[in-house]
């Protein structure tokens, strides 16, 4: 499907999909492609007031170049750690931001029954990796304020969309005028979710059902290496984007 033929749908007064593309599987070739599709919703929606895109590594990264490049503002990281289950590192009971601070998700907490100690183990190896993050991606550049800005906040898709609910959260302490979530895919759980934390969600293809895997909707899928993070970084900061 060709982007002019993209069909654009307001539900619940704060989410834009795409109609055409619901509940569809391997509807982008990869998150460069994908970044662009969400681009060009954005566009289409006048979000130029004073932008600032927040891409949270790595899947992001590329979803962000693309957006900043459309709109010709600056891209920042939003470094976010997931607090990993112990057992099962892919998933994770919360999140760890940017500027340090630590959000639990306490209903899923509760059902783990992990120690104190054990919580304050796996909170502090994803602040580790926050300021391992933000060293190797950041240094000592000053990033773009957000104070009075439109934050746009990119990350490749939503799954319980907790890391990008940690990342509004932490967005929203810097004073900006307007929060924007911005992702290919996303659960119609997570989308539902963010729709009350953010100001405007924007998610190209969601998906329902019980089962739901972000790689699902890219027909090219695998996980970014740091040194394709900063591949990326440098292509913006060539382009005067970072």
């Amino acid at each position: 499907m060709g982007m002019m033929q993209t069909e654009l749908v307001v539900a619940m007064g704060s989410i834009i999909e795409d109609k055409a593309l619901q509940n569809r599987v391997s509807v982008f070739g990869d998150r460069t492609e994908a970044g662009r599709r969400v681009a060009s919703l954005i566009v289409r929606e006048r979000i130029d007031d004073n932008p600032v895109v927040c891409a949270i590594p790595a899947g992001g990264v590329p979803i962000g170049i693309e957006v900043a490049r459309a709109l010709g503002c600056p891209l920042r990281m939003a470094v976010v750690r997931k607090v990993q289950i112990p057992w099962n590192p892919e998933a994770g009971f919360g999140a760890v931001t940017w500027d340090g601070r630590v959000f639990l998700n306490q209903d899923l907490l509760a059902g783990l029954r992990l120690t104190d100690e054990a919580v304050d183990a796996a909170v502090e190896k994803a602040r580790r990796s926050v300021k391992e993050r933000l060293a190797m991606f950041v240094g000592d550049r000053k990033e773009p304020p957000l104070s009075d800005t439109t934050v746009i906040l990119t990350d490749d898709g939503l799954a319980s969309g907790y890391t990008m609910f940690a990342a509004v959260r932490a967005a929203r302490s810097e004073g900006p005028r307007e929060v924007v979530v911005a992702v290919p895919t996303g659960s119609a759980d997570a989308v539902t979710f963010l729709a009350r934390e953010a100001d405007l969600v924007i998610c190209t293809n969601v998906r329902t059902g019980y089962a739901f895997a972000v790689a699902e909707a890219y027909e090219r899928w695998y996980d970014l290496s740091d040194r394709d993070v900063k591949d990326i970084l440098k292509q913006a900061q060539d382009m005067g984007l970072f």
